[in-house]
């Protein structure tokens, strides 16, 4: 079924995206989540990242309307999930980070259920959980109990749930938990296709290495407060931690003091040298000069990705 098939009540609008403004919510004494700021704009991947325990899932449920803040404003496609839950959950498409009830139904089954509950029209129910299976690489087993399937399969039927409704926002709780790689790489492609379609997607993700190529900009948050906000472009202009091999790496190191940069010596089967580099030129330029000094380098790169050598910086100053 296509966009157009959609009736005008869960038809996504032109999305302005979500975002919430010094949010709260505790649980009895402790608090969860705690003036925290977040936004993530229309065809935009947005990623939020944190440790255990920053409050991550609790705000997410809190921007999907299945909890109330305590204080704080939150607002998805201008509307307040509060004043108007109804037209903000036909804007949401929401995946836990597990499946959760319906294990008999299959999952043709359970697609067909989510497509009623959204009221799309009958005789289009068929064609769109048929064109979802087939996103998300279930076809053949369509007709299989969901509690068959294993923890990557079920979370490509949670993806497809959560799309049945065409959402303009979609709210992704440990979306690559428990895929193959293979299965990765197609969802960083889909998400990255949601999110060209003008659709806002946010992810939170202890993938790190993956957000990097998913997302366009990261919200990162610790202990229920937000820390920092951050494009990929800058995470990428940012200094980073780079891991160098070499077929001698006593001449690797001797060349490295003699250019006066700090460096530490890994262990492993093939010891690695690492050291943190401001930019990007500054890695080619070293590049160049090992070679020209006739170091045999084996490897040269990032040590992390970009968000991660945040993330690492972030936990750092924590401590």
């Amino acid at each position: 079924m296509s966009v157009a098939e959609i009736p005008e009540t869960t038809r996504a609008p032109l999305a302005s995206g979500v975002s919430a403004v010094g949010v709260s919510r505790r649980f009895g004494s402790v608090h969860a989540v705690e003036h925290m700021d977040f936004e993530a704009p229309a065809g935009r991947v947005t990623a939020l990242i944190g440790p255990n325990g920053a409050g991550k899932t609790t705000l997410l449920l809190m921007l999907a309307s299945l909890l109330q803040p305590d204080s704080g404003a939150i607002t998805v496609d201008g509307l307040d999930p509060a004043q108007d839950s109804t037209a903000v959950r036909r804007r949401l498409g929401w995946m836990p980070d597990t499946l959760g009830v319906w294990e008999s139904l299959t999952a043709r089954e359970i697609l067909v259920q989510m497509a009623r509950f959204y009221r799309l029209p009958k005789s289009g129910i068929a064609g769109r959980v048929a064109e979802l299976l087939a996103m998300v690489r279930l076809e053949e087993l369509a007709d299989q109990p969901a509690r068959v399937l294993s923890k990557g399969q079920q979370q490509r039927l949670s993806l497809a749930r959560a799309l049945v409704h065409d959402p303009s926002v979609l709210l992704l709780d440990e979306p690559a938990a428990g895929l193959d790689p293979g299965s990765r790489v197609e969802l960083r492609t889909l998400l990255r296709n949601l999110a060209a379609a003008g659709k806002s997607v946010v992810v939170s993700s202890h993938v790190l290495s993956e957000l990097d190529e998913i997302a366009d900009g990261a919200v990162f948050v610790n202990q229920g407060r937000t820390v920092k906000r951050q494009t990929i472009e800058e995470a990428a202009q940012q200094g980073r931690r780079y891991a160098i091999t070499a077929l001698d790496q006593a001449e690797l190191t001797a060349k490295l003091t003699e250019l006066g940069l700090e460096f530490r010596v890994g262990t492993g089967r093939r010891p690695s040298v690492s050291l943190m580099l401001s930019h990007d030129a500054g890695a080619a330029a070293l590049l160049r000069d090992l070679v020209t000094a006739g170091i045999g380098v084996v490897s040269f790169g990032p040590a992390g990705g970009a968000l991660e050598e945040t993330y690492m910086s972030l936990e750092t100053e924590r401590k």
